[in-house]
Parts: structure tokens; C-alpha cells; sequence
């Protein structure tokens, strides 16, 4: 891939990316559904484009929300090598924003979490929320239809997460132990905050952390146009690869001064430790459809500095949805003080700001000291955690020492 190329796909998710914090692909083949079940695989899934071909075992499931969407689940029972012991440690991995679950499989096995943390005998389990490539699909809505595009990540936090987190302590008979990144680092927070599934989950990692945006520099952007996007772009699918798309949001940075294309390569922040290798492969399979209504929900989480549900905009319709005239707060102090949780982030991260983070840390400082262990990187940004050349030995063998420690 040319370097003009690469960077015109950057200059897409970077526009994608600041339409985040301002605010039709066709249906996953079925392959039989049964939720629950280990299914046949499907030639272009994840398992056979992404995870058998490196040689290791692969399993994939389909699981149904509590609101009927179908969500595909990808299982590495074990390394390459096979073996380990019988009750292997469940660990659940869940992807950020405008990504899906090949994000943890799409470096070569030996720098990639997934692989790693199979070849280290755990049992791999990874999610993909609805609207990604393979979860495109419900019990009686249809992905081109604006019912189906109805969510925000509190849809995420209260119906994916727990469906996942049921299918996995089901099917292993154990407590699970769950990574998140980006986005699925907030979805976990928003739910373990009200005490949910707790009695199912080991111990939590957060690789950068979010649940305040106060402090991205695109928040500026937030404040100012954020009552653009409903009536120019309406409440259905957002697509990043998608021409219109790129005309909308490309017209609001016009509009708000901010130069996308300046930021295209450093969106997430500098990254420190990317090869150009994962990069391709990554352009070639992410970039993932998410709702517009999630993105604003995201906007409004950096406009109002306040890690709340998503906001109807008016006082009778939270007072429907909610019972009151203004979103509920999630209360962070109100996750179990002995739950283990791991939180690393980046000095570069623009994302995960380092004063958001410092935010989040003061709401858990009456967590259990035992039980939280916090990692700073100064040079980290975004992709890092995921991506980086040196993440096995940076952050990823934290995360197992983690797992281990707290088991």
C-alpha cells in the first residue's frame, strides 16, 4: 500500500474520529443459528480469515441479547501447540470504536494478545458488538432499517457485554476475566458501576481507559456543532467508509477550522510503536459501521464532562426512558471495591487523555488499593495497546501477571 494511500484511510478515521466527539453493508450470512452453540465456520468469519490460518484451533459461537440482537463470538480453546491444563482461565477481549474483534488477532501471533494469551494456556473468547461486520443481524430488525441502528454504547454497557459475559461463564463454568480496549473499557465501567454480572467476572483490564472525554482536543468541536449531526445525518448507520460520510464530517471540521487531514496520522496520538506491516492489515479488515446514535452519545459525554446515559435531549423524554428529567450518572465508586481491576494508559494517548484518566482514578479512589493496579506509559498512545511492536513485553505480560495474580 503507497504511503498516499495509507494516508487518505488515516485522513477517513481520523474525519470519523473527530465526528465522534462532534456528534450499507450487507447482512452477515447466517450459517445456522443456535445461541450458545459452537457453530460451523464461515469462510470469510474471523476464525478462518484471521485465526486458523496461523495454525491454531477455532470456535465460532453466536449469542443472543436480551434485544434480540445476534452477536458473533469468536473462541481459541488453545496455543498452537495445544495441551495446558484442563480448566483453562476464560478471558473475554473486547474491542474499541469502529473496530471488531479481529483487532486482537490482526498482528503476527507473537504480538498479538489473543494468540498470546492462548499460547499461554487461557481460553480465548472474543466479542464483536452489534453493527460490526459479523453482528449485523436480529431476530426481527433488518441492519437497514433505523430500529436497528436505535443504540448508544449503553445499549453495549446493558445488553452485549452481559449476553458475552453469560455465554462465556456458561460455557466454562467459570468466573471470567475481561480485557477491554477504548470503547470496550467504558461499556465495562458503565456496567460493573451498577453491580452487574459481578458475580461472574475474575478481574478486569482496561487498556486505555475511558469514561471522561473532557479533555480531547476535538472536545472544542463537540461544544460547538453537536447540534448539527441529528438533522444533517439523521439517527441511523455511520459508516466511516462510506463517501457521504466523509463529505459530512469532512464539511464540519471545514466549518469548525479544525484540519483533519493535519491530525490524520496522529488522531489517537503519536504512536510509538507501530509497524507498517500490521498497519495494511488493519486498513484491509477494520474500520467498522457503528450508530449515529452512539457517536453522539460520545459527544455529549465530552461536551457535558459527565459520565452519564445517553441524553434524549429534553426532559420528557428522559423523564420516559428514565423516570427523571435528566440522564442517570453512572457512579463509578459504586463498582464492588473488591474487584480487581488494571489500568493502563499513555502519556501520548489523545483518546484516553491523561487528565480524563486522573479523572477516573479520583472516582475509584476508595477502591480496595490490593485490588487496583494502574500502569502509566509515557510514550503510548491509542494503538499501542493493541498494535505495538513491544506491547507483549510492555503491557501484555502485565495483563497475565494480573489474571494469574488475582485467580
Amino acid at each position: 500500500m503507497g504511503v498516499h494511500s495509507l494516508l487518505s484511510t488515516f485522513s477517513v478515521l481520523s474525519l470519523c474520529t473527530t465526528f465522534l466527539v462532534v456528534l450499507m453493508t450487507e447482512p452477515y450470512k447466517s450459517f445456522g443459528f443456535i445461541s450458545g452453540l459452537a457453530l460451523e465456520s464461515p469462510p470469510d468469519g474471523i476464525c478462518a480469515t484471521s485465526i486458523t490460518i496461523h495454525g491454531y484451533e477455532c470456535q465460532e459461537y453466536e449469542v443472543t441479547t436480551d434485544d434480540g440482537y445476534i452477536l458473533s463470538v469468536q473462541r481459541i480453546p488453545q496455543g498452537r501447540v495445544g495441551g495446558g491444563t484442563n480448566k483453562k482461565l476464560p478471558v473475554i477481549l473486547q474491542h474499541g470504536l469502529f473496530l471488531d474483534g479481529r483487532t486482537w488477532v490482526l498482528n503476527s501471533p507473537d504480538q498479538n494478545l489473543g494468540f498470546i494469551l492462548a499460547d499461554r494456556s487461557f481460553d480465548v473468547w472474543i466479542a464483536n458488538t452489534r453493527g460490526t461486520h459479523f453482528s449485523r443481524r436480529h431476530v426481527s430488525r433488518n441492519p437497514t432499517s433505523l430500529k436497528f441502528w436505535d443504540w448508544s454504547w449503553d445499549d453495549l454497557a446493558a445488553h452485549d457485554l452481559p449476553a458475552v459475559i453469560d455465554l462465556v461463564f456458561n460455557q466454562t463454568g467459570q468466573k471470567v476475566n475481561y480485557v477491554g480496549h477504548s470503547q470496550g473499557t467504558l461499556i465495562a465501567l458503565a456496567l460493573f458501576s451498577q453491580a452487574k454480572q459481578i458475580d461472574k467476572v475474575n478481574s478486569v483490564a482496561l487498556l486505555s481507559p475511558i469514561a471522561y472525554l473532557s479533555f480531547i482536543p476535538e472536545a472544542i468541536i463537540a461544544k460547538g456543532l453537536i447540534a448539527q449531526v441529528p438533522s444533517e445525518i439523521g439517527f441511523g448507520e455511520f459508516d466511516p467508509t462510506v463517501p457521504y460520510v466523509q463529505e459530512f464530517v469532512g464539511t464540519l471540521c471545514a466549518k469548525s477550522g479544525f484540519d483533519c487531514f493535519d491530525v490524520a496520522s496522529a488522531f489517537t496520538g503519536i504512536n510509538c510503536c507501530l509497524n507498517g506491516s500490521v498497519l495494511d492489515v488493519f486498513l484491509k479488515y477494520e474500520l467498522q459501521p457503528t450508530a449515529t446514535k452512539n457517536l453522539l452519545h460520545y459527544a455529549q459525554t465530552a461536551r457535558d464532562g459527565i459520565f452519564r446515559k445517553y441524553d434524549y435531549g429534553n426532559f420528557i423524554e428522559n423523564e420516559f426512558h428514565y423516570g427523571k428529567t435528566t440522564p442517570p450518572v453512572y457512579d463509578l465508586s459504586a463498582i464492588p471495591r473488591n474487584l480487581p481491576l488494571f489500568l493502563s494508559y499513555g502519556g501520548r494517548d489523545l483518546l484516553s487523555d491523561v487528565l480524563d484518566v486522573q479523572t477516573l482514578l479520583k472516582a475509584l479512589k476508595l477502591h480496595d488499593p490490593d485490588k487496583l493496579s494502574v500502569q502509566y506509559i509515557k510514550n503510548y498512545a491509542h494503538l499501542d495497546f493493541i498494535f505495538g511492536v513491544n506491547a507483549k513485553d510492555v503491557v501484555f505480560s502485565k495483563v497475565m501477571s494480573f489474571i494469574l495474580q488475582h485467580s
